[in-house]
């Protein structure tokens, strides 16, 4: 049974999302601050993580860069905020999604189920390990690492990285990546995918190595 982490300090939200879980079957582990919520999450095998932004004592942003160290596991913000600018802003810092109050249970249900595919399809591979050049991925502990280099990627740059290196050469187009990545067939833009291969690429190049290639007007691929 997975188990996912609620980290919200507003009592009936809270509620509402940890009796919504409770019914469809998934554990819970409650934590009403964001010092409270790195305490469980470095003392429980979490599966997923929903996140407030607005926390007492250490705010949902610190709780992201803190656990992003270390730990690909997914981020799901739960936010009043609405901007583009701050959705940006998140997932650029490591959230893998982001859903703005009020929300709706079933869509919240569906994002989770969603990222909890995306993390089982590596953990349940036949590989233990992807190696291609000097790029090797532990798949069951998800460690990724360039010349024995740990890199410390995102629940969605380690989808898209093991998406280019299970088919090396081939080119993808954004839709492609969207479809296989986010696992949904309706498109949501250009944008979306430019920052995620954007930070996937400038870990990558830490090694002075131009891993992902831009093939103009259609898409890219990984060389």
């Amino acid at each position: 049974m997975e188990t996912i982490l609620i980290i919200e300090d507003d009592m009936a939200i809270h509620s509402l999302i940890k009796e919504t879980l409770d019914l469809n079957g998934i554990n819970t582990l409650s934590a009403y601050s964001g010092t409270e919520g790195k305490l469980l999450f470095e003392q429980n095998q979490v599966d997923l993580v929903l996140l407030d932004l607005m926390l007492p004592g250490m705010n949902g942003e610190e709780f992201l860069r803190e656990i992003r160290h270390n730990s690909s596991v997914p981020v799901i913000v739960i936010s009043a905020k609405n901007d583009q600018d701050s959705k940006l802003e998140l997932l650029t810092n490591g959230a893998d999604d982001y859903i703005t109050k009020p929300f709706n249970v079933k869509e919240l249900l569906a994002r989770i189920h969603i990222q909890l595919r995306h993390a089982t399809k590596a953990s349940v591979s036949n590989r233990k390990e992807i190696q291609y050049k000097n790029i090797r991925i532990n798949i069951e502990t998800r460690d990724v690492k360039i010349n024995d280099q740990t890199l410390h990627l995102t629940g969605r740059e380690y989808a898209i990285l093991l998406l280019f290196l299970e088919n090396p050469q081939k080119v993808f187009s954004r839709a492609n990546i969207y479809e296989s990545v986010w696992n949904e067939s309706v498109f949501d833009s250009d944008k979306t995918i430019n920052m995620h291969i954007s930070n996937l690429r400038n870990k990558l190049n830490s090694t002075n190595t131009n891993y992902i290639k831009t093939v103009w007007g259609i898409g890219f691929k990984f060389d």
